[in-house]
């Protein structure tokens, strides 16, 4: 200890208030990507983390079985983006560990393989002519209602059914989205598709086929890309970006307290004044930061703010809601399963939703000779399967991958279980409502930037989550407000545009 420094009487003191610059709630995606920011203008920061590794739900897991090692995400998050900045930012971390993949994703219906997203020659093989009749009639009824007549769109379904027709809309897309969020469609706002599948319709899909084929399945021709074939991935999977980020942080004076989370938010009405930090050892330190950067889930921060915030807000509050998930991870003494990145699964009988292989995202993710096998449901915290032990979850799944040829009992060596709240916010007719009455009144807090996912209640990719950081960090070097919500919000189809090419 220096000399100057006062000795506390006991170390169960609380330790004295410090006065950050900036202070980082959350050390996912978005938050990590605006310290990083931040840090490389020569701005330090303080990051505050509940888990106990930095990345949230883009971290990477390692499972050692002995002399075997298995790396998954806790759901493959693939890259893809139209902003160069962003590439170079993950390439400035990542150097040689940063990967271009194939994409292969497919949706299992009614014991078939069919390409994701929907490729409309390979369903009309499938399902045969007479339904591909009825998918066609179907279509052209909808034009006919949504296009000439101008009937509103104003729920998914709606949407779904004016760019599909209701066959195809029913085949792959309402049954899969009422699986996610656990509502009906027709409670679903159209944002969640125009967010997802703007500009994505039959129609288009079908010209596709026709540019493809007049171009000779040449990769590259003149026309861009319509739908995202290959994606970046780094060697060790996506939780190396934000282990490359901490490192640089901790390296340059950046604080990142883990294990640790906020109790208590105090403001004056027009400014974030202090925060209460619970760190990992469970001392209590007071912040009085300069700046706060929110990403932690929005609801739970409001309970946190004192004063509470009026009654209109906390009602607008009690009305939002979250999906959680339950993930399923097996290992196994197998090759592989299928070629697959993603098997999507829309069919309602069946109790989970997608799986994923992380040997096909990187070989590095499993030792030679194995796979992995990644599972996942989504639910509400109050469903039945979120109360399940891990081997309650195998026994519910084994029977449809034995019965599918995926892999036998024979072939798990071990399996783990993961539970996750607050994964996805529901896009339920009255989230928009909702959510612009807590903005409105968050936004008179002037030194408070909420973002991410969880930050701003709105689904986002990784990369829209870490521009969010990006541009929030700007936003405290510039003195200046962006719009975040514009982020990732492009009046088209999110995996729509060619890939940026890396630089040699």
């Amino acid at each position: 200890m220096k000399p100057s420094e006062p000795a506390r009487a006991s170390m169960n003191e609380p330790p004295p208030a410090m006065d950050p610059e900036i202070l980082v709630l959350g050390a996912g995606p978005a938050g990590l990507a605006c310290a990083m920011e931040l840090s490389r203008k020569g701005k330090r920061s303080v990051v505050v983390e509940k888990d106990a590794a930095v990345g949230g739900l883009a971290k990477t897991l390692t499972i050692r079985e002995g002399d075997c090692t298995f790396l998954t995400d806790i759901g493959p998050h693939r890259f893809f983006s139209k902003n160069q900045y962003l590439y170079d930012f993950i390439e400035d971390l990542l150097h040689e560990q940063w990967r271009q993949v194939p994409r292969l994703t497919r949706q299992f219906i009614d014991g078939k393989f069919y390409d994701y997203p929907v490729k409309a020659l390979q369903v009309f093989k499938n399902i045969g002519p007479w339904k591909s009749l009825r998918i066609l009639a179907d279509y052209a009824v909808a034009r006919l209602r949504y296009g000439l007549l101008r009937q509103r769109t104003s729920t998914f379904e709606d949407y779904v059914v004016a760019n599909f027709g209701r066959t195809l809309a029913e085949f792959s897309m309402i049954n899969y989205t009422e699986k996610i969020w656990g509502i009906p469609a027709r409670t679903i706002h159209p944002d969640w598709a125009k967010q997802r599948i703007h500009g994505l319709n039959l129609w288009s899909v079908l010209a596709n086929v026709v540019r493809n084929a007049l171009a000779g399945g040449r990769r590259g021709a003149a026309a861009p890309k319509s739908l995202v074939d290959r994606f970046y991935y780094p060697q060790f999977g996506t939780g190396r970006i934000y282990e490359e980020i901490h490192e640089h942080l901790v390296a340059t004076g950046t604080r990142i307290e883990t294990g640790s989370e906020p109790v208590a938010v105090r403001h004056d009405g027009g400014r974030i004044t202090e925060v209460d930090v619970r760190l990992a050892d469970g001392r209590v330190e007071t912040m009085r930061p300069g700046h706060l950067v929110e990403s932690v889930p929005l609801t739970s921060f409001l309970d946190l703010l004192d004063p509470p915030p009026p009654p209109d807000v906390r009602e607008a509050a009690r009305g939002l809601k979250w999906r959680a998930q339950v993930y399923l991870f097996l290992t196994l003494d197998k090759e592989r399963v299928t070629p697959d990145n993603w098997i999507y699964f829309p069919n309602q009988d069946i109790p989970f939703g997608r799986t994923s292989e992380m040997k096909n995202f990187s070989a590095d993710m499993c030792p030679p000779g194995k796979t992995s096998f990644f599972v996942e449901f989504f639910a509400f915290e109050t469903d039945p399967i979120w109360a399940m032990t891990k081997e309650q979850v195998l026994e519910l799944v084994l029977p449809y991958f034995e019965k599918w040829g995926f892999f036998a009992r024979q072939d798990v060596r071990q399996c783990y279980l993961w539970k996750r709240s607050h994964v996805y916010p529901v896009y339920d007719l009255e989230y928009k409502d909702r959510l612009a009455v807590i903005q409105r009144w968050l936004d008179q807090l002037a030194n408070l930037i909420y973002i991410g996912r969880p930050g701003r209640f709105r689904y986002t990719n990784q990369d829209h989550s870490l521009e969010m950081g990006i541009v929030g960090s700007r936003m405290i070097l510039e003195g200046r407000k962006y719009d975040l919500d514009a982020i990732g919000g492009e009046n088209e189809y999110f995996e729509k545009g060619p890939i940026y090419e890396k630089r040699i």
